[in-house]
């Protein structure tokens, strides 16, 4: 039994037993709360060095066009703790569709397809405890075309001008070709120092070409007289209206309620100014598009171009796309202006293809997509692209009636004779529209081929360009996904 000497000692010795109970629980309560809750934070952190060494510690998946060549690879190093670095073999010429993989981040489709390429995809790492453990990367096949894309980024690259272009296949909704200019070398952003790094991110963001920008999905631009293929769907919707149909098209339209003017290009004629359809549409006449536009009003026109995608924002390819605009609350002027791509209407470079697209799959438009699989190195896939419809734009008929006039705009005496090739039948649309004010207009065509079984859909838009310009460039993405000379 203590005495009392010893229970006076014990009192302090169970004070500071409490206080060490009470310091362990909340440790092991820290601890927990931070293994359960802070640990993505932690490990995202830019400063924890071991999460970065970690994610370069195996090879990620190539990134390969549809013929198989590299896009994205990753290469061993030799030194240093980071075992892999990213490179990009294509440059400039992918960076719209790749993204990048930095020591911090990724865009492109790096950052949409990150799970796959890295190993982290639950299919993935089944896959490799079955086998050696090992959760490596998998491939991504996208379903851009070496020839096309580089044909494309070649011709944009020669025109000297900021701008974008953009294939489909019209029956699947495959992107053949997305290619934005001025582009950046993304192998700029796969080095490990982080001084160099921010310098020179810092000098791409401050460039006023804005080579970060993909014009191609993110960019809008008003549509002009291509916006024709919308209006022109909405007057055959009308039942009021067919190819042969003659329109008012007058040299010059006051519009109501405004002092504004429509005149055609140049203040030409239109014909004896009441023409066929199929004649307003190949000639591009303003006039002609801006009276149907009085005629049918904004709602029809709202429903048509909707049909075709307009402010739909569920659009992925799976990189984000901007919303294309038709826009609301009108007056008869401001809707005659949008009926010719004008006043508010604006669109991406990809709907310019997609409207091209489902008027070559017989008013069926197909979602596009990029990605057309992924597969392991052992060459199993474990993700494949199934083609889906993305809207019924128009109908089958109306598509064909659009289909004649799209020929006829190709034909020696239409807008888009530039786009024609020797032995192929071309359909295509031409506009133009304003852009910087006291700067040339913005350039623009749509177009697929062959007409009568089309298996290419192109967009091309040139800021501050021409028309003729934006034709060759065209005719030279058509020639290449054709595999035509």
């Amino acid at each position: 039994m203590a005495g009392p000497r010893a229970k006076r000692i014990n009192i302090p010795l169970r004070r500071v037993a409490l206080v060490c109970a009470a310091m362990l629980f909340a440790s092991l309560a820290n601890i927990t709360y931070i293994q359960a809750f802070q640990s993505g934070t932690l490990n995202l952190d830019p400063r924890n060095q071991r999460a970065l060494i970690d994610r370069f510690e195996h090879p990620r998946g190539d990134i390969l066009t549809t013929e198989g060549e590299p896009v994205a690879t990753s290469v061993k190093q030799s030194g240093g703790p980071y075992a892999y670095q990213r490179l990009y073999p294509g440059g400039g010429v992918y960076a719209p569709v790749t993204g990048y993989q930095s020591l911090y981040d990724e865009t492109g489709i790096e950052h949409t397809e990150d799970e796959v390429l890295s190993g982290d995809d639950p299919k993935v790492k089944v896959r490799a405890l079955v086998k050696d453990g090992v959760a490596d990367g998998a491939d991504v096949q996208l379903t851009i075309s070496a020839r096309v894309q580089l044909a494309a980024y070649e011709a944009l690259r020669a025109s000297g001008r900021r701008g974008a272009a953009v294939a489909l296949n019209p029956e699947t909704g495959a992107v053949l070709a997305l290619v934005s200019h001025p582009s950046y070398d993304p192998n700029a952003y796969t080095g490990f120092d982080p001084d160099a790094l921010a310098e020179a991110d810092r000098l791409l963001r401050a460039d006023p070409q804005r080579p970060l920008l993909n014009r191609a999905l993110a960019r809008h631009y008003p549509p002009g007289a291509v916006f024709g293929i919308v209006t022109s769907a909405a007057a055959l919707a009308s039942g009021a209206y067919t190819m042969s149909v003659k329109v008012d098209a007058p040299t010059r339209l006051a519009l109501p309620g405004v002092a504004t003017q429509v005149t055609n290009a140049g203040g030409a004629a239109c014909g004896d100014g009441y023409p066929p359809l199929v004649y307003a549409f190949q000639m591009s006449c303003d006039t002609a598009f801006a009276g149907i536009g009085l005629d049918l009003g904004q709602e029809a026109l709202r429903r048509q171009a909707e049909r075709f995608g307009f402010n739909a924002d569920d659009l992925e390819v799976p990189l984000g796309v901007a919303e294309s605009v038709y826009p609301k609350g009108m007056d008869r002027a401001q809707t005659a202006l949008s009926a010719i791509g004008r006043f508010e209407v604006r669109v991406t470079p990809l709907m310019l293809a997609m409207m091209a697209a489902a008027v070559a799959n017989q008013g069926a438009l197909m979602r596009p997509y990029l990605v057309e699989e992924a597969r392991l190195p052992d060459g199993s896939v474990i993700n494949r692209a199934t083609p889906g419809e993305y809207r019924s734009a128009l109908s089958a008929s109306a598509a064909n009636e659009i289909a004649a006039m799209m020929v006829a705009v190709a034909r020696p005496s239409g807008t888009g004779a530039g786009v024609a090739i020797p032995g192929i039948t071309v359909a295509a649309k031409t506009g133009a529209s304003a852009g910087v004010a006291g700067a040339p207009d913005h350039a623009t065509v749509a177009a697929f081929a062959p007409a009568e079984d089309p298996e290419v859909a192109v967009a091309v838009l040139l800021e501050q360009s021409d028309v003729t310009t934006v034709a060759a460039i065209t005719r030279t993405v058509i020639q290449a996904a054709l595999d035509r000379p």
